[in-house]
């Protein structure tokens, strides 16, 4: 089984859910109190051994790739103004890992994002990390998947339940059948009506992959909207035998969601020593108020 090194970020997103803020800027660099979500991603990705990360990108996402690249003006300025402690910052972000960037020209969908990192990945297994996802940095995300991957040798979903109402937001997963830690997934629907759902199962941006799924996505038709669906290629994954669904035991924000966004915003000030006694004082006041 080869090592898991590398890592897939798809952030070629319009992010329209957050418009007008998103007009000029992308979604990716919304901050969570003073770090864009998708610094939040990429450090997941490292503290779980990833050691290259490919980013795909489209129009409109440079900044993205200058928030992971030298700024040698803002560098030369905070060092002489004697802010180190900033300077030291901004260098750590451009260390992070090995960056490296596609572009997703059309807007095709996640399947065809994926597919367009195919030759950056290679012929090895990979992580897929979907941005709008932050889990909170004190518990394992991407490790349980990757334990998973090494237990089984089979591509993995990360999934958690949802309340049966929100099935229709994710695709959802087949789910145990006697509360194994991590099962085989025999169906996979993007999407269902809670009706036709076959749990509350639902995968929550967390994959680790093996390259055949690229063969697959190469072979799809577009399916709604146009679109070169994840999930069809995995379904086909799922028939082979060769897909595996592993919980998440992580707390998760949903930042594509703006009250989530608002809560992840929340929740993250009041795990920071320099903000949570203040802050936390505040909010108190704040309810009492209301």
């Amino acid at each position: 089984m080869k090592t898991l090194r590398k890592a897939v970020i798809p952030v070629a997103g319009l992010g329209t859910r957050f418009l007008p803020a998103t007009k000029a800027q992308p979604k990716e660099m919304l901050p969570l109190v003073d770090t864009p979500v998708i610094q939040y991603v990429v450090e997941e990705a490292i503290r779980a051994g990833v050691e290259s990360l490919v980013l795909v990108t489209g129009r409109g996402k440079g900044a993205i790739e200058n928030h992971f690249d030298v700024a040698y003006e803002l560098e030369d300025t905070l060092r002489r103004r004697g802010k180190q402690e900033d300077l030291d910052l901004v260098r750590d972000i451009t260390h992070l890992a090995q960056f490296a960037y596609v572009r997703q020209g059309e807007p095709l969908g996640l399947g065809h994002a994926v597919l367009c990192a195919r030759h950056a990945v290679g012929d090895e297994p990979f992580a897929l990390l979907l941005g709008d996802d932050v889990f909170d940095e004190r518990d394992s995300a991407l490790d349980a998947l990757i334990s998973a991957y090494r237990a089984t040798g089979k591509s993995v979903v990360g999934v958690q339940e949802v309340p049966r109402d929100h099935v229709s937001r994710y695709g959802i997963v087949s789910g145990p059948v006697d509360l194994e830690p991590v099962w085989d997934v025999t169906a996979i629907v993007e999407k269902p009506q809670p009706a036709d759902a076959p749990s509350r199962w639902a995968v929550v941006g967390r994959y680790v992959l093996e390259p055949r799924v690229f063969e697959h996505l190469a072979a799809l038709q577009p399916g709604v909207g146009g679109e070169y669906q994840l999930t069809d290629a995995l379904a086909i994954l799922a028939k082979e035998g060769r897909l595996v669904a592993a919980p998440i035991p992580a707390k998760r924000f949903d930042t594509g969601n703006k009250l989530d966004y608002l809560k992840a915003n929340v929740e993250f000030a009041l795990k920071r020593d320099d903000l949570k006694d203040e802050f936390s004082a505040y909010l108190k006041n704040l309810a009492e108020s209301l």
